[in-house]
Order: C-alpha cells, then structure tokens, then sequence
C-alpha cells in the first residue's frame, strides 16, 4: 500500500510529511508558516497530538500520533451528531479527511494571497508509521536536523520554523514537548543528542 494511502489509526505514532509542487515552495514568508502551523492545530489537535515538526520553504515534517479510539468517536460525533458511526474504518477516513481538508484549505488560501492557480503540493500528504522508540527518537533529531542539511542554517536553534527551541523552552501548547524530553531522558541529553549528526531514516 502507497504511504500516501496509508490509513491513520487510532493510538499510533506517524511521520507525515510533504513537498511543493515541481519547484513550487509552501511558505514565501514568515506569516505564511505561522499562518500555516495555526491552521494546521486547528484541523490536527481534534484527532492528532503534535511532537515535533519542521517546515521549509518547499517541504514539512510532523511527528503525529493519532488520538484513541474513544477520543476519536467523541470527535466524530461532536462534528456528526446525528450520523451512526459504523465501523473504525470511518474514523480513519475521518481522521485522514482532516489532514486533507487542512492542506486543502492552506493551498486555496496560499493561491489567493499569491494570485497563483493550480496543485500547491506534489500529492497528498506522506504518511509513515513509527513502530518502536529507537526510530522514533530518531525520528525527532531528523526532522529538527532537516534545515541544517539542506543548508538554510548552520545550527538547529537557527531555524524559526521547527518545534526545536519550543521543545527546549517548554512554552508551546500544541507541542508535547514534556514526553519528547522523556525519550531522550532529560533535555541535556535532547540537547546533545541535536548537535550531532542524524543516522539517515
């Protein structure tokens, strides 16, 4: 199965990411990514919780982990009062479609703001499921490492669109920045682990 088919289920941790259409970038200024990670909350925090994340001019990275059955049912229904769920396969469309409907709306906004017509992503979104402690730990440090390796800073902290620094100064709501801290055993070691270079996902 495509990556980019693959089903959201509840209580599992996913990488999810995409990039620009041909050499089309997301984010042409700094409200353009704020504009972006509010929007993305809005939609995400109903049926996902955020660990990290990364955007870049022409491509982004989340860690996600996809709220509980039961949380998700409560979400369904609070949006489909009257509607009778069947099946946990219409809470993983559910859950994809708000991912979906997000990106779609950031790219009908970003098309209006730039008077620009046409796909602003290259598909749908990537998605990939994170099975064990180790990748995700790796996980993490990759995705804060991404804008460091394509050379928009020489340093992590350097970069303003990342959960990094919001995961070391521990002020940002939308990030579970306490159980990240976790993997890495304290934020010394988060903070050492990141001044290395990533092993390769």
């Amino acid at each position: 199965m495509s990556t980019k088919r693959l089903p959201l289920e509840p209580d599992k941790y996913y990488h999810i990411y995409n990039h620009g259409n041909a050499n089309d970038d997301l984010f042409k200024e700094e409200k353009n990514y704020k504009y972006f990670l509010t929007r993305f909350y809005h939609y995400a925090n109903s049926v996902s919780e955020t660990f990290a994340y990364c955007l870049m001019p022409n491509h982004y990275h989340f860690l996600i982990k996809i709220k509980t059955e039961s949380e998700l049912k409560k979400g369904f229904l609070k949006k489909y009062p009257k509607k009778n769920l069947q099946s946990i396969e219409e809470l993983t469309t559910f859950t994809s479609n708000q991912f979906s409907n997000f990106f779609n709306a950031y790219a009908k906004a970003f098309n209006k703001m730039y008077n620009r017509r046409g796909a602003l992503f290259i598909d749908a979104f990537g998605r990939k499921e994170v099975k064990d402690r180790d990748y995700l730990i790796n996980l993490v440090h990759y995705i804060h490492y991404n804008p460091v390796h394509h050379g928009f800073v020489n340093k992590i902290e350097d970069w303003n669109f990342s959960s990094y620094n919001f995961i070391i100064s521990g002020n940002e709501p939308n990030i579970k920045w306490k159980e990240v801290i976790n993997w890495f055993n304290d934020l010394d070691n988060f903070i050492f682990c990141h001044q290395q270079k990533p092993t390769d996902l």
